[in-house]
């Protein structure tokens, strides 16, 4: 018997009880127990079973009322958390964690309700993405930073982001990762273990301010997986690396390129400060200066100017260095004052938008749309249009539960690194590059666009039919571009005709984005669209 399995046997010995805080349901649906006096009765039967429990109520759900094992269809499941979350929302309480086995007959589940209501999340939340060549120790800088636990020297801290098996033996992140930490009025909130998701939700539920991490992908051929990271989020700030042993390299120049291309306001954390001499450190603070220099920025030394001078001088244009080791810890503290005061620069208004970045399957929930939230704010029930699919239809979807970093909230704004889990579509008709809006909506498939271009290096000059990637939010497509006048050269503005080679997508007036081959690459933003007939 596994130890998940142990939990649902111990709920099923400790039984029902008239003074129990463990309660037995085969089923609950929207029709019968929400109607009448039903929801009253049974929120009223959760508060009991509350306070019987100091706080926190079980349910099992799938089983007969002597603790039979009956098991319900996924989508009977599904119907049955939604019901019990509105009923804890009744009773002034939320579900905490729900955990569910397969049998014979269907599902059977345990949901562990919690007193107090479902985390509000219309707290200041910024959203960090970091960058920087591979083994400059971007994730190992962010485990410290979310723990406040110094590195071993060996990355222990960064496999508190790395999230397959083969990453954490290779040392190498190849795909995005999360992280979150917070901050309340006597200081940063921190992890006490990022393995454990009941951890991270923790933080989210008790900081009041958050601070989440994108951590991108330091490696070369992963280089369009780091640009998703920077282009596809809803990020506040960058964060870009730059080891004290090694100094810039072409990638860091690649990175920088990207984060200032999307104009994001930038810090620069020299990191490995431990591992070099203080002439070393010196020289490489000046190649950092130097380098931010030949792209027009203005560099500012937090360790001469202060933080104050950074909080008020971090723009487009202005880009403070932090020297830190996440070994001796030297520069967290200053990278915390920082994280603390800096100011969320993403706006929130407009409509709900997300553009999906990853989706997956969870049983008995159904398909998962993961992204951050670009536009708007989204509730739990909220009827949304999900697409443009490959023939450009948008297919209607409603919002069955909102996740954030493994804490489940009834609504989330902009901004919000979210799971969203959908009824009404499969998680295999769910393709990164898609695009939630509201319901009423009326998106139009987009296969061509207009654009003005930056040729930022290139071997020859870009010709018609030139056919680079696209990163464009969350979509990474092949496009085929056609130069206004025939031709782009290295260092060249101009205009282009940009068109999908495979599918339409969500593309709207003003969306920056990056296109690559290779190593040629350059940035865009679009300045007209082509409906799709």
């Amino acid at each position: 018997m596994s130890r998940d399995r142990a939990l649902l046997e111990r709920a099923l010995e400790r039984g029902e009880q008239d003074g129990g805080s463990v309660e037995f349901k085969e089923r609950l649906s929207r029709d019968v127990h929400l109607e009448g006096g039903r929801r009253e009765s049974l929120a009223a039967q959760l508060r009991h079973r509350l306070l019987s429990g100091d706080g926190e109520a079980t349910y099992v759900v799938g089983v007969t009322d002597d603790g039979g094992l009956a098991g319900i269809d996924p989508d009977t499941f599904s119907e049955t958390m939604d019901v019990l979350s509105l009923l804890a929302e009744e009773a002034d309480a939320h579900i905490d964690d729900v955990q569910t086995w397969g049998i014979e007959d269907g599902l059977v589940g345990v949901a562990v309700i919690q007193e107090g209501g479902v985390l509000e999340t219309d707290d200041e939340h910024v959203v960090v993405g970091t960058a920087g060549h591979v083994d400059h120790g971007k994730s190992t800088l962010v485990g410290s930073l979310v723990t406040g636990n110094p590195d071993d020297g060996d990355g222990a801290t960064r496999s508190y982001l790395d999230v397959q098996p083969h990453e954490v033996e290779r040392g190498l992140s190849a795909d995005l990762s999360y992280a979150v930490y917070g901050f309340d009025d006597d200081g940063p909130v921190r992890v006490r273990n990022p393995n454990r998701k009941s951890d991270r939700a923790a933080v989210v539920e008790s900081a009041d301010r958050l601070v989440s991490f994108v951590d991108t992908v330091g490696h070369e051929p992963w280089l369009r997986t780091t640009i998703r990271g920077l282009v596809g989020q809803k990020l506040d700030y960058g964060l870009l690396v730059v080891a004290a042993d090694d100094g810039p390299t072409r990638t860091t120049r690649e990175h920088l390129g990207v984060l200032l291309a999307t104009d994001l306001p930038t810090i620069v954390a020299i990191t490995k400060t431990d591992a070099v001499s203080e002439e070393r450190v010196e020289e490489v603070e000046r190649e950092v200066e130097a380098l931010l220099r030949d792209v027009d920025k203005s560099p500012l030394r937090v360790s001469r100017h202060g933080v104050d001078a950074a909080v008020e001088e971090i723009s487009e244009r202005v880009v403070p260095i932090v020297k830190t080791s996440a070994i001796t810890m030297d520069g967290l503290e200053t990278l915390d004052e920082l994280f603390d005061r800096l100011p969320k620069t993403a706006e929130d208004g407009g409509e709900f938008r997300m553009y999906v970045d990853r989706s997956y399957s969870v049983t008995g929930v159904g398909a998962v749309a993961s992204g951050t939230v670009m536009a708007g704010e989204v509730e739990a029930g909220d009827e949304l249009l999900l697409g443009p699919m490959s023939d450009g239809r948008f297919q209607e979807v409603e919002v069955r539960s909102i996740e954030m970093h493994y804490h489940r909230v009834d609504e989330a704004q902009a901004g919000r690194i979210v799971g969203i889990a959908l009824k009404g579509i499969k998680e295999r008709a769910i393709e990164r590059g898609m695009v939630l809006l509201p319901r009423d909506a009326d998106p139009d498939p987009v296969r061509e666009f207009e654009a003005e271009v930056m040729v930022l290096n290139h071997p020859t000059r870009i010709g018609d039919g030139y056919e680079p990637v696209v990163h464009l939010e969350t979509i990474g497509e092949a496009a085929a571009f056609y130069p206004e006048n025939g031709r782009l050269l290295p260092g060249d503005t101009g205009k282009t005709t940009v068109r999908f080679k495979f599918r339409p997508y969500l593309v709207e007036e003003g969306q920056k984005f990056v296109f690559r081959e290779g190593r040629s690459k350059g940035v865009g933003t679009v300045t007209d669209v082509t409906p799709m007939e």
